[in-house]
């Protein structure tokens, strides 16, 4: 834990990044599907279909943004993602909020793939680089344990609160706010 201690900075960047990393992640993935059902009506068979095209679309960006890291480096993917995913996370969910057609569905969540793509493409390696080899899997592990558990763990509950109270958009600014944290 001393060896921890000493690269707390690092813990504290990689658990930010993190936190907001899950929190969109989930928001885009998991959730995403219930939300389709839920607030914007669509049949679920219907939410299914465009959520599986638009995973299988996300899976085949990752080896394409991770060369993209190799052309402008971690850091400013980094920046990338949190400053999109702060600007353009309220506009697209409430975007999806009202939508109808499934294959305007799919467009906009492929875009919102695009935009965590900037993150996931690259977490893993970004995290890694942190922490010297003596404390990497004690850095990464735990804090990639915190910041999932506590924000990608708790965001259905969240949202589904939020919209039981009414205030669902309110969900749309928390992962705004936590993007732009992590930025």
């Amino acid at each position: 834990l001393s060896g921890l201690w000493r690269n707390r900075r690092a813990f504290m960047i990689v658990l930010g990044f993190t936190a907001a990393g899950s929190l969109s992640f989930y928001t885009y993935t998991t959730y995403m599907q219930k939300y389709l059902v839920n607030t914007a009506g669509m049949d679920a068979k219907t939410a299914s279909g465009v959520m599986t095209g638009a995973l299988v679309i996300f899976m085949l960006l990752q080896p394409l943004f991770g060369a993209l890291s190799d052309k402008i480096g971690r850091r400013t993917m980094m920046i990338i993602f949190g400053s999109m995913a702060a600007l353009f996370t309220v506009p697209i969910l409430s975007a999806l909020q009202n939508v109808t057609n499934p294959y305007a569905a799919f467009g906009i969540i492929v875009m919102a793939l695009m935009i965590i793509s900037f993150y996931t493409s690259i977490s893993g390696v970004l995290k890694a680089e942190m922490f010297p080899p003596e404390v990497r899997a004690l850095g990464v592990g735990l804090s990639y344990a915190i910041g999932n558990a506590l924000f990608g763990g708790s965001a259905e509950y969240v949202a589904l609160s939020l919209k039981s109270a009414g205030i669902e958009t309110t969900f749309f600014w928390y992962v705004s706010a936590m993007c732009l944290m992590a930025m």
